[in-house]
């Protein structure tokens, strides 16, 4: 398996003033969130990064959220089963997500 390090690095983290924002969510702005990444998914694979910038352009977006937090939600609904990933997940631009149930499940890292 080729490895990316050489060509882009991971996608990095929230930066503190980030983090406080994050830490200051709502239960319901992250369930907003969440359903805004469920609803750019689709049954055949797409990129990550289509649908975090998808629901960050969408009315689910909270100022200040980075997109590094969107690929996150992204990551935590492939480990609930909601959506099946194939590629680095830790890279949002070389990883794809489709809505599970869609036959294989794919391979991925994180």
């Amino acid at each position: 398996m080729e490895h990316f390090d050489q060509y882009e690095p991971e996608d990095g983290q929230p930066d503190s003033e980030a983090l406080s924002r994050i830490a200051d969510l709502s239960l319901n702005q992250i369930q907003a969130m969440d359903a805004a990444l469920l609803a750019a998914a689709d049954i055949r694979w797409r990129k990550v990064a289509f649908l975090v910038a998808t629901a960050m352009n969408g009315p689910a977006h909270v100022p200040g959220i980075p997109d590094v937090y969107y690929a996150q939600r992204v990551r935590a609904l492939v480990a609930n089963g909601s959506l099946a990933a194939q590629g680095f997940l830790s890279r949002m631009r070389y990883s794809e997500v489709r809505i599970a149930g869609g036959g294989e499940s794919g391979n991925y890292s994180i």
